[in-house]
């Protein structure tokens, strides 16, 4: 068997620009950070364009999974969150912080460049 206790944690870093309940991305983004976060990675979540739908409180879908809930689980296990400021703001989540989840920062998306630069491996689900 193999030691690896010395080695440094690997990051993978995801940007979500789908939103929630229109397809399967943010599904897959959620099962990939999942598994990572399972693997030992350190997982970045950056959320662009409609996916800053995606951390609002109080969602209440009926037929489909809770992709809020999800969400909290992986904060909850390490993954660091982030929603664009101009996005989120745009689609009125940006000035009512309130609205967003525990653990999700809405900041800039020139956040991007250093984490894809910081990551091992880099996956964009957009439509």
């Amino acid at each position: 068997m193999v030691d690896t206790s010395h080695e440094e944690s690997k990051t993978l870093t995801i940007i979500l620009t789908e939103g929630p309940y229109r397809s399967q991305y943010v599904e897959m983004a959620h099962n990939i950070a999942e598994s990572a976060l399972n693997n030992g990675y350190g997982v970045n979540l950056f959320l662009y364009m409609d996916a800053t739908h995606i951390p609002k409180k109080n969602q209440n879908p009926h037929s489909f999974p809770n992709v809020g809930e999800r969400l909290k689980h992986l904060i909850k296990k390490g993954a660091i969150v982030r929603a664009c400021v101009r996005c989120a703001t745009a689609r009125g989540h940006a000035c009512d912080k309130t609205s967003y989840l525990s653990g999700v920062s809405i900041t800039s998306v020139y956040d991007i460049p250093g984490w894809v630069n910081e990551s091992d491996k880099v996956i964009t689900l957009s439509g």
